[in-house]
């Protein structure tokens, strides 16, 4: 499951409508960290903000499984399933799985980020400010020390890493708005205690004994290669992450790719975004302006954009297009720019040519056709893609299906 838009498409509301429709054993987060927001609505009214929590959380039994891939911010974590308990689920930790190579989310991660985004001012960048790519780049910069899950278990290492990174951390920016080691370290060491840390074969053993479900965060066009510099998460938010996983699992290639895409083409900060428009009557109260990535912004479907993200993700088996209940006269396509009509992604790491793509697509301008008399269809149409899901509202009962590819085989689980 992947976005390809820039987040916030409804990845969370489909997963928790695949675990609700199918007996799905384990939800599997494969990048991205603290900072993602998937938002799951129940029938009765119950909401919560999935972060680290894999989306079917909400039904009995689903499991949670955190790859070598995810950023784990424990004292999020914590935090998370204490709300989660508010709204009905006590045992969230109880079902959570955290692979011990990953890489952890710290305080110091997070002040140096907050100060790193600060100091942009007005060419800030959007970061969340919750210290993932501070905590990814570090682990680049410094992959033999960097504090990771399985630390946890070890409080002498884990010291010695935290001292280290603070001190790396210090020395570069000056004083940090962090607690003191020694105030971090029970925390740390309690998450070790209470969650399940496994190693690398985990995964294989669960792909063999159930469904799992790969719920990706972010959007492709945020890839941290393919994305458009510097308006980018440090993050793989393609496929990659699942091939190499699978492939390491020993099961490449069974996997059914879906790509999700949210009606109104939407971003939250700054960067390009070719079809804004404030004029259109929209808001998300999931999303809300805040301090760090500012407002959320609106804009008509972007066919342009998304065929890039198709094609930098390496195609779909069928897409899930969301918040159609939003569908109206007001809303247009964009079949093409006013200098191009696609945008060809380029080979990985060639961030230069990211930046100039950005700087072109921030001079670009849309040109609009009409409002569709059949928004999925048109959807196939420009994409190439079958849409084998619909979503008219924000619960699972909001779902329909197209074709077999995702049709339910049973309800198997009640809320």
């Amino acid at each position: 499951m992947v976005d390809l838009g820039y987040g916030d498409a409804g990845k969370g509301t489909v997963v928790d409508w695949l675990c609700a429709t199918r007996p799905v054993q384990t939800v599997v987060r494969f990048n991205g960290g603290a900072q993602a927001a998937h938002n799951v609505v129940l029938r009765d009214g119950r909401h919560h903000t999935f972060a680290q929590f894999g989306a079917g959380t909400f039904h009995p039994g689903v499991g949670t499984h955190l790859s070598r891939h995810v950023v784990v911010d424990p004292l999020a974590l914590v935090a998370e399933a204490d709300h989660l308990a508010t709204v009905g689920v006590p045992d969230a930790l109880d079902r959570l799985t955290v692979d011990g190579d990953a890489l952890l989310a710290t305080p110091y991660h997070r002040a140096a980020n907050r100060a790193r985004e600060n100091a942009r001012g007005a060419d800030r960048h959007g970061s969340c400010g919750l210290g993932v790519g501070e905590a990814v780049a570090y682990g680049l910069a410094h992959p033999d020390d960097a504090p990771r899950v399985a630390d946890c278990h070890h409080p002498a290492l884990l010291r010695r890493r935290l001292t280290t990174l603070r001190d790396r951390l210090t020395a570069e920016l000056g004083p940090l708005d962090a607690p003191p080691i020694e105030g971090c370290l029970p925390a740390f060491t309690a998450f070790a205690g209470r969650v399940d840390i496994v190693d690398g074969n985990w995964l294989a053993t669960a792909l063999r004994t159930g469904t799992c479900v790969f719920e990706g965060a972010q959007g492709v066009l945020l890839d941290e290669w393919h994305g458009f510099h510097p308006y980018t998460t440090w993050s793989t938010t393609t496929f990659a992450n699942v091939d190499s996983l699978l492939a390491e699992a020993g099961q490449p290639g069974e996997v059914t790719r879906i790509g999700v895409l949210r009606l109104v083409t939407t971003r939250h900060g700054p960067g390009p975004l070719v079809t804004e428009d404030p004029a259109l009557p929209f808001a998300d109260p999931h999303n809300p302006t805040n301090p760090w990535q500012g407002r959320f912004r609106f804009g008509h479907f972007d066919a342009v954009a998304h065929r890039y993200a198709l094609a930098a993700a390496g195609g779909v088996d069928g897409l899930a297009l969301t918040h159609l209940d939003l569908a109206g006269p007001g809303l247009r396509i964009c079949r093409r720019y006013d200098s191009t009509d696609r945008l060809t992604p380029g080979p990985p790491g060639d961030l230069g040519r990211q930046a100039a793509l950005t700087a072109r697509l921030l001079r670009s301008r849309p040109v609009y056709d009409d409002p569709p008399t059949n928004w999925a269809e048109a959807v196939r149409a420009e994409l190439g893609a079958p849409v084998v899901l619909t979503s008219h509202g924000p619960t699972a009962d909001d779902k329909r299906t197209h074709g077999p590819l995702l049709a339910p085989p049973a309800l198997v689980h009640a809320d």
